[in-house]
């Protein structure tokens, strides 16, 4: 499960149905409607926030945008008692950093255009993060990728609110 930091934006068309598959699955879990995923390292962030279901919910609402804007086919009655909240939950610059090379090894090899065209996007995050000081976060359990992420042209500031 990958429940990407990213503005749904910067994910590619596979890359926006698979967060929109997973947010959902995410959802569940945060319900208590499924066995598996459970202790998933990624729902902590949302666990720590006040009304988890609602702050994943408006995560779903903005990659609903995204694919809205796309002409992509996603069904928002998937998404109950949306309420939008945003700038509620903290993400690492380093976090968001790891996530655009993770992104970029990805995409690479599934779609090179799309890579190509991944590095002149600005960087942002979700709506319902915030950007914060710091490295990788704690509960991420990937690895450096060894596909350096050429320069991009527009560096997130530290601090950045998005």
């Amino acid at each position: 499960m990958r429940i990407w930091s990213l503005h749904p934006s910067l994910l590619d068309d596979k890359g926006l149905v698979a967060v929109w598959r997973e947010g959902l699955l995410a959802r569940k879990v945060l319900e208590g409607k499924t066995k598996g995923y459970k202790k998933h390292p990624q729902l902590k962030r949302f666990r720590e926030f006040s009304k988890p279901v609602a702050a994943l919910n408006s995560y779903l609402y903005f990659v609903f945008l995204e694919a809205k804007r796309r002409e992509m086919c996603f069904d928002k009655g998937k998404i109950y008692q949306i309420e939008v909240l945003e700038k509620i939950i903290p993400v690492t610059k380093g976090q968001m950093e790891f996530e655009l090379r993770h992104l970029y090894s990805r995409v690479k090899k599934r779609a090179p255009g799309y890579s190509e065209m991944l590095c002149k996007k600005r960087l942002r995050c979700n709506p319902v993060f915030f950007v914060v000081d710091g490295g990788v976060e704690k509960w991420e359990k990937g690895h450096p990728h060894p596909d350096p992420l050429p320069p991009h042209p527009y560096p997130l500031p530290a601090g950045a609110r998005e």
